[in-house]
């Protein structure tokens, strides 16, 4: 399976380990734990595959790689979750609405981040997800990645 960068779609949920800085940074540099280091060596300074990356923060909702954060101190919790779902809902609509929904979607986050992807999961167009549970779980991650040829 080959895919084009624009039908698939990584989402991988944010870290603790951020970068200290006192001027913002794109979430892919901030982000130092999880499988973002990786995902920097492997596709960061490809932009039309950095593109297709996205983070769920804690803080932030769903955002871009190229996002510019501060780092922040927010831990998700369950209740939070719950609030924060319709934001990520609406962004993710918005990004299919803009950017058409891809066949594949890799969610690298752990079990409670889906609470956040609720709508992803019951979207109408159903775009096939690969979801690994464990944040840093890059040889997982990477097979999916090397299964649609991405480099």
């Amino acid at each position: 399976m080959t895919l084009h960068p624009s039908l698939g779609l990584v989402i991988a949920g944010c870290s603790r380990r951020k970068t200290p800085t006192r001027v913002p940074v794109p979430a892919l540099e901030l982000y130092q734990g999880g499988i973002a280091p990786q995902l920097r060596r492997r596709l960061g300074a490809r932009p039309e595959f950095r593109e297709r990356i996205r983070f769920l923060s804690a803080e932030h909702g769903l955002i871009t790689a190229d996002q510019r954060l501060l780092p922040y101190d927010r831990p998700l919790t369950a209740a939070y979750a719950v609030e924060l779902r319709p934001r990520v809902a609406e962004a993710i609509a918005d990004e299919f609405a803009a950017r058409g929904v891809p066949e594949h979607v890799l969610i690298v986050a752990e079990p409670l981040y889906l609470v956040l992807l609720a709508d992803l999961l019951t979207h109408p167009a159903r775009p096939v997800l690969h979801w690994i549970p464990d944040p840093r779980d890059w040889p997982q991650a990477a097979a999916v990645l090397d299964a649609w040829r991405w480099p």
